[in-house]
């Protein structure tokens, strides 16, 4: 189990990264699914890493929300243990979890941040009844972690900027350090910059703004989502077609392992 005083301290630093960045340098924070990927982003130097659910899930056999509860900690947790960096999980909703259980198993899983979305099974949440649970979660977990408060309004077919944003300042002021309006368009950013007062985090996508447009645009952090996994298992699909056909040659082909 993570000790209360080195989650703390690890919760901090992932913090502190979020902190005093110029505009068109916001935190960039790639995906890993497993502990491999998670080694390469960081002997690339990234600082620290942000698993998305839809990656963990793929590397594990599942479809994106329905990994079981146990298979995901294990999963992320095997992140933690691969890396000397902080890792960020993305949770879904929660699984259903009492926000104390909840709190305890990120703790025990040793992360240093979460996303949480009000999207579930049935929709969107009531922004009230989430904002309250989330408010749980912070007491539960104290300043162990870094709380990052999806809003889904823009993925479950409410793009309403008036209720994104609502629903971001209930969250922020139960305690959220962060907000995530996944797919909510860019031109949205500055209002919730302004409006929120907690960093922002931006998805970056195939055709859309760099991360430096982002940030200029108020986000303080970039994430990829499953962008990653997908692009590194395209990659392996050409490998596989190549060793296939015959067009790799042999000294291509890794002798050990």
């Amino acid at each position: 189990m993570t000790r209360p005083h080195a989650a703390a301290a690890r919760a901090e630093e992932f913090r502190a990264l979020h902190r005093g960045r110029a505009p068109e340098d916001p935190l960039v924070l790639p995906g890993p699914w497993d502990a491999a990927s998670a080694r390469v982003f960081a002997e690339a130097g990234f600082p620290a890493l942000a698993t998305p659910s839809a990656g963990v899930a793929a590397s594990l056999g599942y479809e994106d929300g329905h990994t079981p509860a146990e298979e995901m900690f294990a999963a992320v947790a095997r992140i933690v243990r691969a890396v000397d960096l902080p890792v960020s999980a993305d949770l879904e909703d929660g699984y259903g979890l009492p926000a104390g259980e909840l709190a305890a198993r990120v703790l025990d899983a040793g992360l240093a941040g979460v996303n949480l979305e009000d999207g579930g099974a049935g929709g969107l949440k009531d922004p009230a009844a989430h904002a309250d649970w989330l408010a749980e979660f912070r007491a539960a977990v104290g300043g162990g972690v870094f709380l990052n408060a999806r809003v889904d309004t823009y993925v479950r077919g409410v793009p309403d900027p008036e209720e994104t944003v609502r629903r971001a300042r209930l969250y922020a002021g139960a305690g959220a350090d962060g907000v995530y309006p996944l797919l909510a368009p860019p031109d949205l950013l500055p209002v919730l910059r302004a409006e929120v007062g907690v960093p922002l985090n931006a998805i970056a996508v195939p055709g859309g703004p760099s991360p430096a447009e982002l940030g200029r645009l108020g986000a303080a952090r970039i994430t990829y989502g499953p962008a990653l996994h997908r692009r590194a298992t395209a990659a392996l699909r050409d490998i596989a077609a190549a060793l296939r056909d015959g067009a790799a040659a042999a000294a291509e082909v890794p002798r050990t392992g």
